[in-house]
């Protein structure tokens, strides 16, 4: 069974959802690639994870936590798992590109080529928003591309760990 609750951030309200110990998704409500819902889903904003979640993204929207530490346990296929990890090595603050991420990949692949559109069509899956920092992928001239939450938020984001006023979407 997946639990969920709704978490209002700054930037709009997200749906959490959570199976067992672990968190499985982060969504902005009505972003591209968000969550249908299940019949398996059990409406718990009490969840103990939740919590500590709650309280950890209040600390990164106040500007105190550049790192989360938090179970995850996203669900993907293999490429799209590979994907997310590198991901989640993108520094606080800094950004990296899909090509940049498409030849990461093609150095540990065994000789595959991968494409950054390939990258970019899992880094657009990515169920865990925020926590598996998407928002750190930038095109290949450094503009904003492609964020499934809206690109005023990933703008928002990326001011935020800029240490700037975080512009709020409306």
């Amino acid at each position: 069974m997946k639990r969920y609750r709704t978490i209002k951030t700054p930037l709009g309200d997200m749906v959490a959802l959570a199976r067992g110990e672990y968190l499985c998704g982060l969504w902005f409500v009505g972003q591209k690639h968000g969550p249908a819902g299940g019949g398996d889903w059990l409406h718990d904003p009490e969840y103990p994870l939740f919590a500590e979640l709650r309280r950890q993204l209040d600390a990164y929207f106040g500007g105190r936590l550049r790192e989360f530490h938090l179970p995850l346990a996203p669900e993907g296929t293999p490429f799209q798992l590979a994907v997310w990890e590198l991901l989640r090595a993108i520094p606080h603050g800094m950004t990296t590109t899909y090509g940049a991420l498409a030849g990461s990949l093609d150095k540990g692949g065994g000789g595959r080529s991968t494409s950054a559109r390939a990258v970019g069509s899992a880094v657009g899956r990515n169920p865990i928003g925020i926590i598996i920092p998407c928002h750190r992928v930038v095109g290949a001239d450094g503009s904003l591309t492609g964020y499934a939450g809206g690109l005023q938020r990933k703008a928002a984001l990326l001011a935020l760990e800029r240490g700037e006023v975080v512009p709020v979407p409306g």
